[in-house]
């Protein structure tokens, strides 16, 4: 499990790349739309605002 929000963003973008090498190797229309379903929440995740962190700066 991630311990900070830099841990976690990498786990995400692991989860997109995953994505992007299962949809690179099918054809199938229905996994496809899956696969872009699970990406919209990945993503989602990945780009939240305001972050998980605080802005300790100002």
């Amino acid at each position: 499990m991630p311990y900070n929000e830099k841990e976690y963003n990498g786990y995400l973008i692991d989860q997109l790349r995953l994505l992007k090498r299962i949809e690179a190797v099918t054809k199938d229309k229905e996994a496809l739309e899956v696969i872009e379903f699970e990406r919209e929440f990945i993503e989602q995740k990945l780009y939240q605002n305001p972050s998980l962190t605080k802005d300790t700066k100002g």
